[in-house]
């Protein structure tokens, strides 16, 4: 069966070794695919979180020039408001944190902005339920 709809988001990195450790560390990403570019210079790396059909690609290249910034930023969910204060802590002591928890109360919930090495933002939020959301 073809995947339909939103299958995945590119991002380039500029150091693969430590994007996958912040995307296995703090978003709960797991390897699926990898494989070499195509110039065989560097790598392409699918990584999945085995809830959805969905994959967040890392492409590695020499510079990231348009990193994802507050407010454009990846989002992950979370089990709980205990789990992002922890994972916040962690980003904090690691200087990664962008923004501090927040409670915005629903539909957003309670959230933190974090930055991968290249300066994209991660979000993680416990609280956000899309789950409804509908086509208007």
């Amino acid at each position: 069966m073809t995947d339909l709809g939103f299958t995945h988001i590119a991002l380039e990195v500029s150091d693969m070794a430590r994007s996958l450790d912040f995307y296995e560390r703090f978003a709960a990403l797991s390897v699926v695919h990898r494989r070499p570019r195509a110039d065989h210079s560097q790598e392409v790396v699918w990584l999945a979180d085995g809830l959805r059909p969905f994959v967040l690609v890392l492409i590695e290249t020499d510079r990231v020039d348009t990193p994802l910034k507050p407010m454009a930023h990846l989002g992950i969910a979370v089990e709980s408001t205990a789990e992002v204060a922890r994972l916040a802590d962690l980003a904090r002591e690691a200087g990664i944190l962008a923004r501090e928890p927040e409670d915005s109360g629903p539909p957003v919930g309670y959230w933190a902005l974090l930055s991968d090495p290249d300066g994209h933002t991660l979000e993680i939020a416990f609280g956000q339920d899309v789950s409804g959301a509908t086509v208007i």
